[in-house]
């Protein structure tokens, strides 16, 4: 079963295996209708059609779009850190521009195929929660746990401070690579990776 997000997302956490098919159906249908129709003209109802379940099961989990969109973002980053781990499993070596490069990869890798990425991705295209729990503090957060076991590294603030600006500063250029190109410019993909090995061999050599 695809994961589903963190319960404090949802207005009820699934329990039975049923309800987590459901709110995985759901969720697969609201990424879906994003692609088709775009954020402003995304319907509880038309997710629940499209999810075949009743629109009370949509409510049971969802006050609203805005909510459903942040559960959808919470499952991407979810299965977002799952493709890197799995990732840095395979690799032969525990070098940090391999693992950079795990990091980059996969994240354009989901910007080209999952569906409703290119719309909500992390939660920044359309920004959820406090300011304190930002999508790209999350996505920082979670890559310097990852990669600091990886490595062998403290995650103290420096390191923190240091995968949050790489994060912040690729995340940017990303955007614009998407901008220009709707499958990602080449180009401006290649800057981002040279720009990231400088940045952090400060720090990582």
């Amino acid at each position: 079963m695809k994961p589903v997000p963190h319960a404090t997302s949802l207005r009820r956490a699934p329990v039975q295996r049923r309800s987590a098919e459901r709110l995985t159906r759901i969720l697969d249908a609201c990424a879906g209708l994003l692609d088709e129709v775009g954020y402003d003209a995304l319907s509880t109802r038309a997710v629940a059609q499209r999810a075949g379940v009743p629109i009370g099961s949509v409510y049971r989990f969802f006050g609203n779009k805005r909510e459903m969109a942040d559960a959808l973002a919470q499952r991407n980053l979810e299965r977002y850190v799952e493709r890197v781990t799995e990732r840095l499993d395979k690799a032969r070596t525990r070098d940090w521009r391999a693992a950079m490069d795990a990091v980059l990869d996969e994240y354009l890798a989901m910007k080209r195929t999952a569906p409703g990425f290119s719309l909500v991705d992390f939660g920044n295209q359309i920004p959820v929660g406090c300011r304190h729990d930002e999508p790209n503090t999350r996505v920082s957060d979670r890559l310097t746990e990852l990669l600091a076991g990886y490595l062998s590294r403290t995650p103290d603030e420096e390191l923190r401070r240091v995968f949050l600006v790489a994060v912040e500063s690729a995340d940017t250029l990303v955007q614009l690579a998407f901008r220009i190109d709707p499958q990602g410019d080449e180009a401006i993909i290649a800057e981002t990776r040279e720009l990231l090995r400088a940045y952090l061999a400060r720090v990582l050599d």
